[in-house]
Formats: C-alpha cells, sequence, structure tokens
C-alpha cells in the first residue's frame, strides 16, 4: 500500500461486522488508515486483536482481517466508537469520542448483544463519561448488555502482553459462554 492511497483513505468509515443477538460486540477506537483503505477491521500487520481473538479461544483459528466476517458465524462483531479513520487515536477530539459512545448506545439498544467489548479503556472512559473504569467487567449496562473493557490490541499498547491480553479476552470468551469464575 502507497503512503498516498493511505492518506486518501483518511476519514473513511469501514464498514460493522455486526448481526442482531451476538454474544459479543467488540468495539475498537476507530479505524486505522490501512483498515479504511482495505475495508478490514483491526488491519494493521502489528494489531494483535486477530492473534489475541484466538489466542483466548473465540476462534478455533486466527482469522486474517479480510476473514472478518466469519465472526458472525461464532457470534462475534465489530464496530468502533468512532467510525472515521484517522492514522491515529490522538487525533480523535473528545467531542467525537462522546458523539460516538451516543451513536454506540443505540446500536447496541438496536442489535442487542450479550455483551459489548471496548476495546481501549481511555476511549471507553471519554466515550461513556466514566472516568473510573477499569479493564474488566464494568458495573453497568447498556441496555440489557453487559459491558467489558479490553486492553487496546494496537502493537502501540506496550503495556499489555500478547499473552496478557489473551488472558483477559479469555476471561470476557469465559463470561460471555456462561463459564463459571469468569468474572
Amino acid at each position: 500500500m502507497t503512503p498516498e492511497e493511505l492518506a486518501a483513505a483518511r476519514d473513511r468509515v469501514v464498514p460493522d461486522v455486526v448481526a442482531a443477538g451476538l454474544r459479543v460486540l467488540f468495539c475498537g477506537i476507530n479505524p486505522g488508515l490501512l483498515s479504511a483503505a482495505t475495508g478490514h477491521h483491526f488491519a494493521r500487520p502489528g494489531n494483535r486483536f486477530w492473534p489475541v481473538l484466538h489466542d483466548s479461544g473465540f476462534t478455533p483459528r486466527q482469522l486474517r482481517p479480510a476473514e472478518q466476517e466469519e465472526l458472525l458465524t461464532y457470534g462475534l462483531g465489530i464496530t468502533n466508537v468512532v467510525a472515521r479513520a484517522t492514522a491515529r487515536a490522538d487525533e480523535l477530539s473528545a467531542e467525537e469520542y462522546r458523539a460516538g459512545g451516543e451513536v454506540l448506545r443505540a446500536k447496541v439498544a438496536r442489535l442487542r448483544p450479550a455483551w459489548l467489548a471496548v476495546v481501549g479503556v481511555t476511549a471507553y472512559r471519554v466515550a461513556f463519561a466514566d472516568r473510573t473504569a477499569r479493564i474488566g467487567p464494568q458495573p453497568g449496562t447498556l441496555g440489557e448488555t453487559r459491558v467489558w473493557v479490553l486492553p487496546n490490541p494496537s502493537g502501540l499498547n506496550a503495556h499489555w502482553s500478547r499473552q496478557a491480553m489473551a488472558e483477559e479476552y479469555g476471561r470476557l470468551r469465559s463470561a460471555a459462554t456462561g463459564q463459571p469464575g469468569a468474572e
């Protein structure tokens, strides 16, 4: 992909991978330029979403970004807090996060997933005005949908190793499948 092609993807929207009644609706912060250019969520090779999804047991094999529609067969989906693509998440304003949170509330009310999993605690804090949120299950719900905040799988998130992320994603998977001791 050329720098020009990536630049042309700025502000594009990557379509959601969603259906009604999902077990888990994963919610990224916003698409990066490579995701917008390809139309595939978490498309940057250094992003650990797809490997961690498999490592945690959500998928029987590691999917490629181009196979994102296969998530629906596992009761999983993907959306974003903010729809527009940027090179970096720090290009988004607090207003965009809050507006995205309202759009996400409406989407969750319409689709009614069992769990909403926001991948990025800072994005969750700003979008839902919850400064005290931590990684893990949240005390509140969005309608009947439970909420879990997961570590951001970006390769830039050096605070979390792939193994530690897989363990946290695995806790959500256990909760979403009703396994005891998940929370």
